[in-house]
C-alpha cells in the first residue's frame, strides 16, 4: 500500500504546484496597483546572457501607480529599457538617466474586463492541469488494482483523488473571484 500512499502524496504535490503557478500568473496581471512582481520573467541582456531584471537592478514601488527600476550598473539602463519594451506589458518605461520609472495608467472599464478574461483563462489552464493530474492518478490506481489492490481500496482511493480535485478546483475559483474583485475595484 506504499504505492497508493505515494500516488496520493504526488497528486497533492502536483495540484499544489498548479495552484502556485496560478498564483504566480495572477500576480503578473496588474490590477491597477503597481507591484514589483509584474516585472518577473522579463529578461535583459547582461554581458551577453539573458538575466532576470531583478538580478541586475533594484525593483521597487514608489507609490500605488509607479514602479522604479534602479540598475546596479548605470550601463544597464538601456538594456533594461529595451527588455521592458520587448516584454510588451503595456507600460512605456521613462528613463531619466539614473532610474527607469514605469507609470501605470488608470484602468478603463474595457481594460478591466480584458484583464478579468485573462485571469479566467489562467484559471482554466489551472483547472485543466488539475484534471489531468486527477486522470493520471486514477490511471495509476487502476494499474495497482490490476496488480492486486482490492477493489474497495481502489474505489476509496479514486474517491479521495476526486475529493482532492474538487477541493483544488474550488480553490482556483476562490483565487479568480478575489482577483476579479481586485481588478474591478475602481
Amino acid at each position: 500500500m506504499a504505492d497508493l500512499q505515494k500516488i496520493m502524496t504526488d497528486t497533492d504535490a502536483l495540484m499544489n504546484k498548479a495552484i502556485a503557478h496560478l498564483e504566480a500568473e495572477l500576480v503578473k496581471i496588474r490590477a491597477g496597483k503597481a507591484n514589483p512582481n509584474m516585472l518577473d520573467g522579463i529578461m535583459v541582456e547582461y554581458y551577453g546572457n539573458p538575466t532576470p531584471i531583478n538580478q541586475v537592478a533594484n525593483v521597487a514601488t514608489l507609490d500605488a501607480r509607479t514602479i522604479t527600476v534602479q540598475p546596479w550598473e548605470k550601463n544597464m539602463l538601456a538594456a533594461i529599457e529595451r527588455g521592458i519594451i520587448a516584454a510588451n506589458i503595456g507600460i512605456n518605461p521613462q528613463n531619466d538617466g539614473n532610474t527607469i520609472r514605469l507609470f501605470l495608467p488608470p484602468l478603463t472599464e474595457e481594460r478591466r474586463k480584458e484583464l478579468v478574461k485573462r485571469c479566467n483563462g489562467e484559471g482554466e489552464h489551472a483547472k485543466v492541469s488539475i484534471r489531468n493530474i486527477r486522470r493520471d492518478s486514477i490511471e495509476q490506481i487502476k494499474k495497482l488494482q490490476k496488480d492486486g489492490l482490492s477493489e474497495d481500496e481502489s474505489k476509496d482511493a479514486e474517491k479521495d483523488v476526486q475529493d482532492k480535485t474538487d477541493r483544488f478546483i474550488s480553490l482556483v475559483d476562490k483565487h479568480l473571484t478575489a482577483k476579479e474583485k481586485e481588478i474591478m475595484a475602481v
